[in-house]
């Protein structure tokens, strides 16, 4: 279950100690020892499964990625609406809380730490989907996530309006994208792949609210951290991989924002860098000077000299 404190009951994900011989003889064997541990296990792993299908009812496909496929569903006990996300154990990553030595799967430790910075503590009040539940099984990972109703992603939103929405539109759209950004350079969270995709729109009002979604790519960290192996849409590489072999977190960013902003507003073209790179892929004329300006400083080639993320969220182009 979801606790304020990521190292609070983990327990229950964890696998047991090791178990002491018995006083009487040498105690059983390996392969005893192995066979009890099996049986604990899927005991384990059908007492977690039981308790899963026991508070969330699943319902339809919603849809597959890389790392897993989500489905619609609902809480039980108060018909709270939620996504299902089903992660194969093999594609599973954990990481190890520096505290006491336990393992959380990675995107349980990114959405937990994004969690608990948020300013009211609540799941729902910032920009990255909350998680509301997780379960660890012998085959897979469950997490029970945030579903707005109504809501859609980006490329549909966009898809479904007929048209590349209007500039007006789509600097409201990157205003919050931007704003989701700084929040996680600020928690020290990549999330490794923004796009049209993994970019959830809440719909039910006026003005479409933003959600970031899909953090199963995301990693923790630092100033000095560098990339050589690159996690993501390969469309969306940064030019620097192919000139260095390495990326960092701020700079790809800036580049996959400006990648959300060229689809957003270039609807029957989808953006590819190797092909922009070679000029095959060119800027609309039609948008205002300062749109392609950002745009421009969004693609700039050296990472050195593409802007901050707080120095895009004061162009001209977002006042």
């Amino acid at each position: 279950m979801l606790n304020s404190d990521p190292l609070e009951g983990c327990s229950k994900h964890r696998q047991g100690g090791k178990r002491k011989a018995s006083d009487a003889g040498e105690g059983p064997s390996r392969k005893q020892m192995r066979n009890q541990d099996l049986v604990v296990k899927e005991d384990e792993d059908k007492d977690e499964r039981a308790q899963f299908e026991a508070l969330y009812q699943e319902q339809y496909h919603l849809g597959e990625g890389g790392c897993g496929c989500v489905f619609a569903g609902y809480r039980k006990s108060d018909n709270l609406q939620v996504a299902i996300k089903h992660i194969p154990k093999d594609s599973t990553c954990y990481k190890e809380m520096e505290k006491n030595k336990l393992q959380l799967p990675t995107e349980v430790f990114i959405m937990l730490k994004l969690h608990n910075v948020k300013a009211s503590g609540s799941v729902g009040s910032s920009a990255p989907i909350g998680l509301v539940d997780w379960f660890d099984l012998n085959q897979e990972l469950i997490l029970i996530l945030e579903r707005p109703v109504p809501s859609k992603d980006l490329l549909m939103y966009v898809w479904d309006n007929g048209a590349s929405p209007e500039e007006d539109e789509a600097k409201i759209i990157l205003k919050q994208l931007i704003d989701a950004a700084i929040h996680l350079e600020n928690t020290n969270i990549f999330h490794r792949d923004i796009k049209m995709e993994n970019i959830l729109l809440e719909t039910g009002s006026g003005v479409p609210r933003l959600r970031l979604i899909d953090f199963g790519l995301s990693c923790v960290v630092t100033e000095r951290s560098r990339y050589q192996v690159f996690y993501g849409t390969p469309q969306h590489i940064p030019p620097e991989w192919y000139s260095t072999n390495t990326y960092t977190a701020g700079p790809t960013t800036v580049w996959q924002i400006g990648v959300v902003l060229f689809d957003m507003l270039h609807r029957l073209t989808r953006f590819d860098t190797t092909r922009f790179l070679d000029n095959e892929l060119t800027v609309s004329r039609s948008l205002s000077e300062d749109c392609k300006d950002l745009l421009q400083k969004c693609f700039t080639e050296n990472p050195e000299q593409r802007p901050m993320l707080k120095e895009l969220r004061c162009h001209p182009w977002l006042r």
